[in-house]
């Protein structure tokens, strides 16, 4: 591993830490906000999936920048998971930038006050993983130091919350391999509190209106969000709450 930075120091620590992945995922957030030069933090796994789950998120700003990756299916996280390579934007009104966005970029100027983006996959090998999503109020570059620091925090993660993921099922799940109440461990496995259920809820039943696959459907709901300028977790309500109802006659 690298020359450790102070962030990546004090999440190291969190190696003998018994915590589940939304309490890591807090921590590398705020660790990163308190000690690196951003404003707000994310941690997101399988971004670019149906079954993506945010972990954590700051603040409303984070989880913003989130949603609209997400809805938009383009920004520095999508990218960032796609390619496993880390994505810094030091200014987003760059001509480039909205040129590589262009949707995404406009989006985030008129509904955030983030001037600068970065992401880095969290990767075992070539698997990436999740994502660290982090944001900055002004535009900029990140110091040598505080770039090896931040390179340093995105390995511990990665193999904090792999191990965490490769724990035997019975660690997951409560007393006697349950739920906590006696039943199987359903909800085992499932995602923190931004981990937005109701998308997960109505790609099933998109998929099931459609008869179509999770990632079509998921792709369905994506347009409909983008033509009505609206967040995917939005639109996913819509369909939960059965005010609307996906038909070819959409198309």
């Amino acid at each position: 591993m690298r020359d450790r930075g102070a962030v990546t120091a004090w999440l190291a620590g969190l190696v003998t830490e018994d915590l589940d992945e939304e309490a890591l995922a807090r921590h590398v957030c705020e660790a990163c906000v308190e000690g690196l030069d951003i404003d707000g933090a994310a941690l997101s796994v399988m971004p670019t999936e149906a079954t993506r789950q945010t972990l954590w998120a700051t603040d409303e700003v984070a989880v913003l920048l989130e949603d609209l990756q997400f809805s938009l299916n383009e920004g520095a996280c999508i990218e960032a998971a796609t390619f496993g390579a880390p994505v810094l934007v030091c200014d987003l009104a760059e001509a480039v930038e909205l040129a590589r966005w262009p949707v995404f970029a406009v989006e985030v100027a008129d509904r955030t006050p983030a001037r600068a983006l970065f992401a880095l996959p969290l990767q075992w090998g070539t698997v990436t993983i999740g994502v660290l999503d982090l944001y900055r109020l002004r535009t900029g570059e990140f110091s040598a130091a505080e770039w090896q620091d931040l390179l340093g925090v995105a390995e511990i993660a990665a193999l904090l919350l792999l191990s965490r993921r490769t724990r035997p099922e019975s660690e997951l799940l409560g007393p006697g391999g349950a739920d906590g109440e006696g039943n199987p461990g359903e909800m085992a496995g499932l995602g923190g509190v931004f981990a937005r259920p109701e998308i997960h809820q109505a790609v099933g039943m998109v998929l099931v209106q459609l008869g179509i696959g999770p990632e079509e459907a998921l792709a369905r709901m994506r347009a409909r969000a983008f033509g009505e300028q609206r967040l995917l977790a939005d639109v996913a309500r819509d369909v939960v709450e059965r005010r609307v109802v996906f038909t070819e006659e959409m198309e």
